[in-house]
Parts: C-alpha cells; sequence; structure tokens
C-alpha cells in the first residue's frame, strides 16, 4: 500500500490516503474519499513512510476535466451560500461571523465555519440553510488562530503569516518559549495578528535550551576569584554571560571559562 499526501484546500492541513494502485504525481488533482464523502484535493507528497498499521481512505481516481469544472462550480456557489447564510444570521441576530463555506464534491454536505465568542444556538439556522440550499448543513465553530489561517495578513515581521503559507499543523506554543528566548513578556511583541502567541516560538526554542544548558541561569551565584558574584544576564547564541561582583562591577565570561 503506498500513501500520498493530500491537500483539500491550499491552506489546509495535510490529510494521508492509500494511492490505491494510482500513478500519481506531485500537484496532481484528484477525487478522494473522506468522512465527509468524496472530496476535490490536489497531491502534495508521494511514497509517505508510515510507522503503523493505520486502515487509510482510498484516492478514488485522478480529476477529470469535468471534475475540475464541478468544482469550480462548487466553489463558486459555496461563496453565494454565504451570503444567505449571513442575512440569516442578521435575521436570527446571532453573534457569530461566518469565515467561509465549502461544499464536499458531490454536494452532499455544505460546511459553514464560523467564530464566535459565545456559544452560539444555531438550530434554527441550520435547518433553514438546509431548506434553501437543499443539502446537509454542518457549522462549526473554529478559534481565532484557524480565521487567521483562512484569512491571512502580514506578521509583524513583515512576511505573510506562516499559518497562511506553510504551517500545516498548529502546534502547542507557550509563554516559557518566550521567556527561554530572553525575550520581553509585552504582548504587543510575542502575540501575532490573531492574538495568540506567535507560532514562530516553536522554530528556535529547542536550540535555546541546548544552548542554555551551558550556561548559568540569572540570578546564580559564581565565584569569580574567590569574589562571590552574581549573574545578571546570559545570551545563549554567544555563548556569554556576564556577572555582577561588589554591586558594581561586571564581568562578561565566555561558556569555555572556567
Amino acid at each position: 500500500m503506498k500513501i500520498v499526501g493530500i491537500k483539500i484546500n491550499d491552506v489546509g492541513k495535510v490529510y494521508y490516503f492509500d494511492s490505491n494502485g494510482l500513478d500519481l504525481k506531485i500537484n496532481l488533482t484528484v477525487i478522494v474519499d473522506t468522512d465527509r464523502g468524496l472530496q476535490f484535493g490536489k497531491v502534495v507528497e508521494l511514497n509517505v513512510s508510515i510507522d503503523d498499521d493505520t486502515s487509510y481512505k482510498k484516492v478514488i481516481r485522478i480529476a477529470t476535466k469535468k471534475d475540475y469544472l464541478q468544482h469550480l462550480k462548487n466553489i463558486e456557489d459555496s461563496e453565494k451560500a454565504i451570503i444567505k447564510c449571513k442575512d440569516l444570521i442578521k435575521k436570527y441576530n446571532l453573534n457569530m461571523s461566518i469565515i467561509d463555506a465549502n461544499y464536499n464534491f458531490d454536494r452532499s454536505q455544505l460546511l459553514f465555519r464560523f467564530v464566535s465568542e459565545e456559544r452560539v444556538d444555531f438550530r434554527q439556522l441550520a435547518k433553514e440553510l438546509g431548506s434553501k440550499l437543499k443539502t446537509r448543513i454542518e457549522l462549526r465553530q473554529i478559534g481565532i488562530r484557524d480565521k487567521a489561517k483562512e484569512v491571512g495578513g502580514i506578521g509583524p515581521c513583515g512576511r505573510f503569516l506562516c499559518c497562511n503559507t506553510f504551517l500545516t499543523n498548529f502546534n502547542t506554543v507557550s509563554i516559557n518559549m518566550a521567556k527561554n528566548q530572553g525575550l520581553a513578556l509585552n504582548p504587543t511583541k510575542i502575540n501575532g495578528v490573531c492574538g495568540r502567541l506567535l507560532c514562530c516560538l516553536n522554530y528556535e526554542n529547542d536550540q535555546y535550551l541546548k544552548l542554555k544548558k551551558n550556561l548559568p541561569l540569572i540570578g546564580d551565584k559564581v565565584i569569580i576569584n574567590d569574589t562571590e558574584g552574581k549573574v545578571i544576564s546570559i545570551e545563549p547564541l554567544l555563548g556569554k554571560y556576564k556577572v555582577l561582583i561588589n554591586g558594581s562591577e561586571i564581568i562578561e565570561f565566555n561558556e569555555n571559562d572556567s
């Protein structure tokens, strides 16, 4: 069984499928079987190495021109469905903001994703949407990070958001990562446009932890020429630290200094 990685949409996560014996190539579009029914996707990984015995759903076929035109029609109708949904949200005075809507390939289901600061009773909304659009409706509340991933934007670094360009999954980010890197714990500096901690705090965290193992901690007492000093700062990337002696003298040391 050959496993391939497929994206259902350009900024979504990668899902893995049994290639079903098909001769697949990167960027080839395919129809796959999913928990939401048939979906249109694009091949992004080939010959994926899998260690477990998980059972994978299959690639049904390589997409045809007719399939592609159906996919475009689904996208167009999804945009129209968003307009209808927003009108009904106003009608029922619901505190929710629609992010996107997606038909599965055979249009047996239409998924709306939304954000809200509270729990929303959308049963009547779903019922009326199903009646108007003649398909099964699913409404799913997502987090603010997911919204940033879908909408996109520019980060404080001046580049397009990582989540909207290459990140396929959200890893856990903690305030300790900012502390490990000696960053000022100012929300305007360490939070992204979504208001959550920057995803990029993850990127160098392991390296900082590795480098800091060879350095004392800030506040540690050290003996310098028979005089006790206090570590007041460390620079993990340079392998240096500074020690305050006699309450006034500051001496810089390299991690290799004895």
